[in-house]
């Protein structure tokens, strides 16, 4: 059961822009966006996943040094989606990004209740 939806990405050149979005499938969990951490996490192939940016229910963000500068997560709240700007692109940001919502702790470690399918970026030369 699919409950965030990513959408955004796609194939751009170095040094373009990309917006993506993530919105709850079902109207339970829209109430999400109020009450718990946002995430944007993303793998490339061979690599492990990386946790690319934060925003918490308050608004306050954080960024993998990676991205620090040129991506810009955020929330709006009106319509219960969240965004990540992706500007000055790099080669290096092809992977495939999820957003992830509510953060938990399991007993394989810590995570994320909540969890897209993903949306692939590519970035070309």
């Amino acid at each position: 059961q699919v409950q965030l939806v990513e959408s955004g990405g796609g194939s751009v050149q170095a040094g373009g822009s990309l917006k993506l979005s993530c919105a709850a499938s079902h109207y339970i969990f829209r109430n999400l966006f109020k009450t718990c951490e946002m995430v944007w996490y993303r793998q490339a192939p061979g690599k492990e996943r990386e946790l690319v940016s934060t925003i918490s229910n308050y608004g306050s963000t954080t960024y993998a040094d990676s991205v620090q500068g040129r991506f810009t997560i955020s929330q709006d709240v009106a319509t219960n989606t969240l965004h990540l700007q992706m500007n000055s692109l790099k080669t290096e940001d092809t992977a495939v990004y999820y957003c992830a919502a509510c953060a938990v702790t399991r007993v394989t470690g810590p995570t994320y209740a909540y969890w897209g399918q993903g949306t692939q970026v590519t970035v070309s030369s």
